[in-house]
């Protein structure tokens, strides 16, 4: 099994592919932090009892970039909520890893509330990195906002539409934070009542931008999750040790990067250029063979019957490695 060492190294070699998978360093990257629920069936190290899902379970720490639909990197963690230390270096390392390639990119983090910690915001403005991070509203933000929730209310029933929105943003600072920040308040009247979302940001930008162009997109991440989880079965970490499924996290992540190559390398006007991972898998990989080894070589023949006969050709000689 390999060392802790040798897995963080590992693990490091998955930011480093891809910084590289850029032919030139982006003037700016936003990276979306999520986690997703890891049942376990046994008594492997890390393993917690979180009330949320009801069960035993990991929760491991995925980093995706959205724009380029890449995996940037997965951290096994204990099945808890994450501690505002525990984010901030899980940041501190991947921004330092990623400014080996991109010193003057233009990092920006985009999460949930569970990761809207002061210790991290207070690192990433130290750092010159960015963030917008969800807010849980409590009855001060709630009452910086009561009278245009009011109106936003009157307004709505004398209008009698189904609902109406106002977004507006302020500056505020909570008891355990060491400076004021900026906060964007969403206000949704409707027929069911009223809703407030915040969130907090370094952002420049009007509140409406920030709120449904700039955060709301973070919702594509949970597509990327269901690919390495659901699609890759990233969640068979059945090992003891937590550094052994770490190692499998890697491999998965790994996996990820190959199937999203050829997924890249089919031609846009082909069907399968913006299929699924398991549609990919059945209809390009999974071919029985006919395998006939001789002295010089071995050949494989693939049934006649291959309905996918020219796109396959077409990708072994796009990902065919080059001769010298």
């Amino acid at each position: 099994m390999p060392s802790k060492i040798e897995a963080a190294r590992l693990t490091a070699a998955l930011v480093d592919h891809y910084c590289e998978s850029f032919k030139r360093p982006p003037r700016s990257v936003t990276l979306d932090i999520d986690e997703t629920v890891d049942p376990v069936h046994g008594g492997q190290q890390f393993s917690l009892f979180n009330t949320h899902y009801n069960t035993p379970c990991f929760l491991p720490f995925h980093v995706y970039d959205i724009a380029a639909g890449a995996a940037v990197v997965v951290v096994m963690r204990p099945g808890k909520t994450p501690a505002g230390t525990e984010v901030r270096t899980i940041l501190e390392h991947l921004t330092k890893r990623i400014r080996r390639h991109w010193p003057t990119t233009r990092i920006t983090y985009r999460a949930d509330s569970h990761y809207g910690r002061p210790e991290a915001m207070a690192w990433c403005e130290d750092a010159g990195a960015d963030f917008i991070f969800g807010l849980s509203g409590n009855a001060v933000l709630d009452g910086h906002r009561r009278a245009v929730a009011d109106d936003l209310c009157v307004r709505r029933a004398e209008a009698q539409v189904e609902k109406m929105r106002a977004f507006h943003t302020f500056e505020y600072a909570a008891k355990s934070w060491t400076r004021k920040r900026k906060v964007v308040a969403r206000l949704e009247a409707s027929t069911r009542g009223l809703d407030i979302r915040y969130v907090v940001t370094s952002l420049p930008g009007g509140p409406q931008y920030l709120y449904e162009s700039v955060y709301c997109a973070r919702g594509q991440v949970e597509n990327l999750i269901k690919l390495h989880k659901a699609q890759l079965a990233s969640d068979r970490t059945s090992c003891q040790s937590p550094i052994a499924n770490q190692v499998r996290l890697v491999l998965h992540t790994a996996a990820f990067w190959l199937m999203r190559e050829v997924r890249e390398a089919i031609p846009a006007w082909m069907p399968l250029h913006k299929c699924e991972f398991t549609t990919l898998r059945v209809r390009l990989l999974k071919i029985a063979a006919r395998v006939v080894e001789k002295a010089t070589r071995i050949r494989i023949y693939l049934p006649t019957a291959f309905p996918e006969q020219i796109l396959f050709r077409l990708l072994v000689g796009r990902l065919a490695v080059t001769g010298p």
